[in-house]
């Protein structure tokens, strides 16, 4: 079992506190798990170890959301200490996160401490779980994006959105940490060996996207490589094309620093970029500002500047403030703890951020 490290860096659930009641069960047994699993429409199950320190800081994520998410059924285990649970999801990884029907089956899976992606995920199954409850309906229909894909309009709006998500997106088996066929295996080692930076999607987690995408393109196997939205092929393609330098002029190139910290500003309404993550601050400034935008109730996201020594040094000279935290709303730079405590004392920052 391999393990992947934390990209907790854009995290954020505003409006939540630690006081709040978490809403997550820990497995004590085979049958517990079971029972979890049947006893509610949609589950969010977080497979983790304690020794491993993103799955630790992930259980802090998990335990918020659970708070902010209470219609879904929060179920957690350790992966070493149930290993018929792991083996019957195929868990290859700490911290491993599924979505799972009552009936068992696992609609999504991500792999991984991205705590930005369990998020936005966790939000797009509540609003199927509640629009159920209030339905009365006793499972959960395949889902995806923010459609019914039980509709074929849906699934070809869902399937758009899927290969235009990325510049170079790759439908494969598996993930590109963790291949399930060789094939895919090939692919991945080629999309390094090119080093381009590309998207992907494993079809093994979701059947309705994987058989819908055969006809879709028109292709009937896997792995399948899509460049801005437009198929181009399998292994054999890839191969032939990298061969020839064509693959690499279909590469977009990458952004100059200030254009990718331009981007970087606007990415969120209100964006924070700090030392850490909200769930573990790594300076008293940053930990200041989080809870001073989580008592004003604020939706947010974040950037650990730890995490990116570029961005960290560009932003210095692109903002022209030398310090962090560093607090942009609409893409405009507010300042840093002190100007953001003097907004909220004289009531301007509500209006700001309206």
């Amino acid at each position: 079992m391999t393990t992947e490290t934390a990209t907790m860096d854009t995290f954020s659930i505003a409006g939540t506190t630690s006081a709040a009641k978490q809403n997550v069960n820990d497995v004590t047994s085979d049958d517990h798990f079971a029972s979890l699993v049947a006893s509610c429409p949609v589950s969010v199950i977080n497979c983790w170890a304690e020794w491993h320190e993103p799955s630790r800081d992930m259980n802090l994520v998990f335990e918020e959301l659970s708070r902010k998410y209470p219609v879904l059924s929060y179920i957690r285990f350790e992966a070493e200490t149930f290993p018929d649970i792991s083996e019957k999801y195929e868990i290859a990884t700490v911290p491993t996160f599924m979505i799972l029907r009552d009936n068992g089956t696992v609609v999504e899976r991500i792999e991984g401490a991205n705590a930005p992606l369990l998020t936005s995920t966790v939000d797009k199954y509540c609003k199927y779980a509640t629009t159920l409850l209030a339905s009365a309906t006793p499972s959960l229909n395949a889902v995806s994006a923010d459609s019914d894909a039980d509709s074929n309009a849906s699934m070809e709006k869902k399937l758009k959105v899927l290969v235009s998500s990325h510049p170079i997106m790759l439908f494969m088996k598996g993930t590109p940490s963790q291949p399930r066929c060789g094939f895919s295996r090939q692919t991945v080692e080629l999309m390094a060996q090119v080093g381009c930076e590309y998207g992907s999607f494993d079809i093994l987690a979701d059947d309705a996207v994987r058989q819908a995408l055969k006809k879709y393109s028109n292709w009937p196997t896997y792995p399948q490589i899509y460049v801005n939205g437009e198929l181009i092929g399998g292994l054999d393609i890839l191969k032939e094309l990298i061969e020839q330098g064509e693959f690499q002029n279909m590469v977009p190139k990458e952004d100059d620093l200030n254009t990718r910290l331009g981007k970087l500003v606007k990415r969120a309404n209100v964006m924070l970029f700090m030392k850490g993550s909200p769930s573990t601050p790594r300076c008293g400034f940053s930990r200041q500002v989080v809870k001073l935008l989580d008592e004003q109730s604020v939706v947010y996201e974040t950037f650990d500047i730890l995490e990116d020594e570029q961005v960290r040094t560009g932003l210095k000279e692109y903002s022209n403030w030398p310090t962090f935290p560093q607090l942009y709303i609409k893409g405009e730079l507010v300042g840093g703890l002190d100007i953001l405590k003097e907004m909220i004392e004289q009531g301007e920052f509500q209006a700001m951020i309206a």
